[in-house]
């Protein structure tokens, strides 16, 4: 009975208070003050200047601001979405109109710089349709919140946001074009930062605690002053453009738990030593330059959730104290040049979803503790020294989403596990040795799967003849390079979103099926097809005189050897990289190629190509970089280049009919570094003035009319990186002034840094993902008669050939002083005077041919310092005395002595006098008159003292005699054989 009066009566008092608290709440609300007039009005003037644009694509859009009307309730603004008000005064102190699909422009005048008493304003991701950020932004001093990212903001930041002192956050980041992300140049940013205004700002908003200014444009050092700001707590300064030495007291901020500076190639810096009691959870520095080695103390990051260090230039162990990292979640070091080794210290990281380790040299066995991350969706080892069989352990990452093992070692059949990863989207294995038969079509069941690389492996790649449309997944990429495909797989009739398809470098034969060319046609940006037996594209048009490829985004096209005929076929306007060299196509170029304003490779090599070259060629594309046409039947006039902003670097028509002279427009190429020009019908004077292209390393004019004398130029600036000069098969004559032309040149010293695995090359990025392929440079040189032809040109690699034209006099001592020369072939010209001793001074040369001159006098001694030489050939000259013996030069075979009569030694059957003796002061071509009466005298003579020292040595020296015997036989035989 006590306990149940106990119970009611708490029941009462609960029921007062729970009452009392509902009248104190309705009493507090119809006692809280309505917004003030003027504010209301100007919230709605706001409103009233933006078009509300749903179409726009907003993550997370809610237009707030349609909720903002009059009449009822609705008339205090304090209770519109987005606004919040002092309780106690009813001034608007905060406005979130976030993701409000506001589209439209906004200026100092706007009404919304009437709300002064504003505190926290967000307007981030709208659409202010390229505005500045207007300087009335000084009218709010209380303002502590300011969030204008990922709106459209452009132009300056005015210095007006410095004068915010009492900002704890400032996030201005994100402002690019949208409209261009996804192009060739992704994603403009909008804003800038001058450095002055920058410094001004971190001095004065000294109450920071979230500063976000990543990509605008700083183009400036980090300040020093914001190690200064202690409260810092989130410092994000992402593709900034910025450079300098990172102030190393940044990470020592001891609030400091977000940092991040990645995407700023020319920021340079290294990491320091960590303490045990650094607040850092994210620290991300991934594309810049830091260098040095990555500390120890890293590991005593343990709050550390995100640690991302790739593409920069560390060096040395990774250190493995990262096994005391628990906490991570991603973990990315791709591409530094680290000592890895074996993947020994991965395992402890349990909560680890994304691992990073692409390009950093790991070598050995992937560890069987891999298996204990049980909780990574993404997994990149690729680019390393792996080898081994792919470990079935790795089937206990069961939630893996992305696998990309490619450019590794690994051996053995793909294992089972892979086909049992239903969540997998991407799988990468390209560039192992994995071998064995594959059934494509049981990756087919993996419906998530839309990325495939198998490429360049030993794989047998087995597909259905017929695939069921309903049960393929849609692929996005697939890459099934050198894998013994036959035929073109029938999955691919039912594809729709192929962005990237590679084919190439298999047994792929007869005409390209019809099929394909309704095949993804709104989404392929990629087709590599070439290296197969393709002999026709099997286009549907009737019209078999004009071929117009069906796939409308189409970015790069490969079709290079294959065996294809008929017409050039037409890509869209958008393609980027066109390459169908090696095939038997015929016809002209017809004036649609005008149309295509974004290319930057065209490759139409080694076809049977004929007419005239259109005209439109030296204008039509502002992002041409390399313009390949040579081994075809082209005839006329080269065009001429009228764009002052053009990007050339190759320009190959070599092996055409082309004739008249050079187009001096060729001088506005001001990045070019190849201009190919030989087997031609050129008839010009030397060009000189190309000497103003400060890039140009190969210039080959061989087989052509160019003719006159070098004499001194009008101008010339010497040009200065000239590496590769072919002048030969043409009627230049007079002397060769060599120093006119290789005055300032590079090849005066040996620069031992250069990379001798470099090679001569263009970068193009192309794509919506900004991928860089290199495109090799690759020339034809006659070497002792043979044209070599090499498919990659080394940085180092330097030749001089002016053979085959009437060039005379001495030849010039100025070429002793290019050092870095690898080949020099002045043959067949006119050149008098000795073998000059100064070649001796290019030792790093490996080819010298200076045959078929009039050059006389002796081989001199100081060329057995050129002991890289593998072709060397003085033949058809006038030269005397002995081959330098005991060296290098005597491993030549005789044609490279020939016709040389007063040449002797090895190789040479004419042997040498005594070397002791002087040389005969008796002219080469002097007759010698014999007294026989002198002859006969010492022939009883020497017979008399022979028959005397036979018997001594025979009699004395026995078995010296014998062994002395046996070496004349043993030489005398070895002559023999070699003649």
């Amino acid at each position: 009975m006590g306990l149940s009066l106990f119970l009611l009566v708490s029941m009462c008092m609960l029921s007062s208070v729970l009452l009392f608290h509902v009248v104190v709440a309705n009493n507090f609300s119809s006692l809280l003050q309505s917004c003030h007039e003027e504010e209301r009005f100007a919230l709605l003037q706001f409103k009233e200047s933006f078009i509300i644009n749903s179409s726009v694509p907003i993550i997370g859009a809610n237009p707030k601001i349609l909720s903002w009307k009059l009449g009822g309730k609705n008339n205090n603004c304090c209770s519109w979405d987005g606004v919040e008000c002092d309780e106690k005064t009813g001034h608007v102190i905060a406005l979130d109109l976030s993701s409000s699909c506001l589209y439209g422009s906004i200026n100092s005048t706007s009404s919304l710089f009437r709300l002064v008493h504003l505190q926290r304003l967000n307007l981030a991701n709208n659409y202010f349709n390229y505005s500045q950020i207007p300087s009335a932004i000084r009218n709010f001093p209380r303002l502590r919140y300011l969030n204008l990212s990922n709106s459209i903001f452009s132009g300056e930041v005015p210095y007006e946001v410095s004068l915010l002192s009492k900002l704890s956050t400032l996030d201005l980041s994100f402002n690019f074009d949208r409209s261009r992300v996804g192009s060739v140049f992704p994603g403009e940013t909008l804003l800038k930062l001058n450095a002055s205004t920058m410094r001004r700002l971190v001095q004065n908003l000294t109450s920071l605690q979230k500063l976000h200014l990543s990509f605008i444009n700083i183009s400036s050092p980090v300040p020093n002053s914001i190690a200064n700001l202690s409260f810092l707590t989130s410092l994000l300064l992402e593709d900034c453009a910025l450079f300098g030495e990172l102030p190393i007291r940044i990470f020592k901020l001891q609030n400091l738990k977000t940092l991040s500076v990645r995407f700023n190639q020319n920021l340079v810096g290294h990491v320091p030593e960590f303490n045990r009691s650094s607040p850092l959870m994210s620290l991300d520095i991934s594309g810049c330059s830091f260098s040095g080695v990555i500390p120890f103390s890293v590991g005593n990051l343990k709050q550390l959730n995100y640690l991302r260090l790739s593409e920069n230039r560390f060096t040395g162990p990774v250190p493995a104290s990262l096994a005391n990292l628990t906490q991570l979640v991603k973990l990315a070091l791709c591409y530094n040049n680290l000592s890895a080794g074996p993947l020994s210290w991965v395992g402890k990281q349990t909560k680890l979803a994304s691992l990073g380790l692409r390009g950093i040299n790991l070598s050995g066995y992937i560890p069987s503790s891999l298996s204990n991350l049980t909780e990574l969706n993404y997994l990149n080892l690729g680019v390393n020294e792996l080898t081994g069989p792919i470990p079935s352990s790795l089937g206990n990452l069961s939630r893996l989403v992305g696998i990309e093992l490619g450019q590794n070692k690994f051996y053995g059949p793909i294992p089972e596990l892979f086909y049992n990863f239903i969540n997998l989207r991407t799988l990468s294995l390209y560039s192992n040795s994995l071998s064995g038969v594959v059934e494509f079509d049981r990756f087919l069941k993996l419906q998530n799967v839309t990325e495939i690389m198998l490429s360049d492996n030993k794989l047998e790649l087995l597909t259905e003849s017929r695939s069921p449309n309903a049960s393929v997944p849609q692929l996005s990429v697939l890459g099934l390079r050198s894998c013994s495909v036959r035929e073109f797989p029938d999955f691919l009739r039912f594809q729709q979103k192929l962005q990237w398809l590679d084919l190439a470098a298999n047994n792929l034969q007869g005409p390209v099926p019809k099929w394909i060319w309704n095949t993804s046609t709104e989404t392929l940006q990629m087709l590599l097809i070439h290296d197969n037996f393709l002999s026709g594209f099997g286009q549907p048009q009737a019209d078999q005189h004009l071929v117009v490829l069906p796939w409308l985004n189409l970015r790069m096209l490969c079709f290079s050897h294959n065996s294809l005929e008929g017409p050039l076929p037409i890509p869209p306007p958008c393609i980027e990289i066109y390459d169908v060299s090696a095939n038997q196509l015929s016809g002209e170029i017809l004036p649609l190629i005008c149309h295509l304003t974004s290319l930057q490779l065209l490759d139409l090599s080694n076809n049977k190509l004929s007419g005239m070259l259109p005209q439109c060629l030296g204008y039509f594309s502002d992002y041409l970089k390399v313009l390949r046409l040579g081994n075809n039947s082209f005839q006329g006039i080269l065009p001429q280049i009228y764009s002052q902003r053009s990007i050339l670097k190759m320009i190959d028509v070599s092996h055409n009919q082309l004739h008249g002279q050079l187009p001096r427009s060729l001088a506005n190429c001001v990045m070019l570094e190849f201009l190919g020009l030989s087997n031609n019908y050129f008839s010009d004077v030397f060009p000189f003035w190309l000497g103003t292209l400060p890039e140009l390393k190969v210039l080959a004019l061989r087989n052509n009319g160019f003719r006159g004398v070098l004499g001194k130029p009008e101008y010339s600036r010497g040009f200065p990186k000239l590496s590769i000069f072919d002048l030969s098969y043409n009627n230049f004559t007079g002397p060769f002034l060599i120093d006119y032309i290789f005055s300032k040149n590079a090849m005066m010293r040996v620069d031992i840094s250069v990379n001798q695995s470099t090679y001569m090359k263009a970068d193009i990025n192309y794509g919506d993902n900004g991928l860089i392929t290199s495109f090799a440079y690759s020339i034809s040189i006659a070497v002792k008669g043979l044209e070599l032809y090499y498919p990659r040109l080394q940085e180092a690699f330097a030749v001089i050939d002016i053979s085959s034209n009437r060039f005379e006099g001495r030849i010039h001592e100025f070429i002793g002083n290019l050092k870095g020369l690898r080949s020099l072939n002045v043959s067949n010209n006119i050149f008098t005077g000795s073998i000059p001793s100064f070649l001796g001074n290019l030792t790093l040369l490996e080819s010298l041919d200076v045959s078929q001159n009039k050059l006389s006098g002796e081989i001199p001694q100081q060329l057995v310092k050129l002991t890289f030489l593998a072709k060397f050939n003085v033949s058809h000259n006038k030269l005397t005395g002995p081959i330098p013996h005991g060296t290098q030069l005597t491993s030549f075979d005789m044609t490279s002595y020939e016709c040389n009569s007063g040449l002797c030694g090895d190789p040479l059957p004419e042997k040498c006098g005594n070397p002791s003796l002087p040389p005969s002061s008796v002219e080469e071509n002097d007759p010698i008159e014999f007294d026989w009466k002198f002859v006969v005298a010492g022939f009883g003579s020497g017979l008399v003292v022979g028959v005397v020292l036979a018997d001594l040595l025979i009699t004395r020296f026995r078995e010296r005699f014998i062994k002395i015997v046996g070496m004349i036989t043993q030489m005398k035989r070895r002559r023999q054989r070699r003649n």
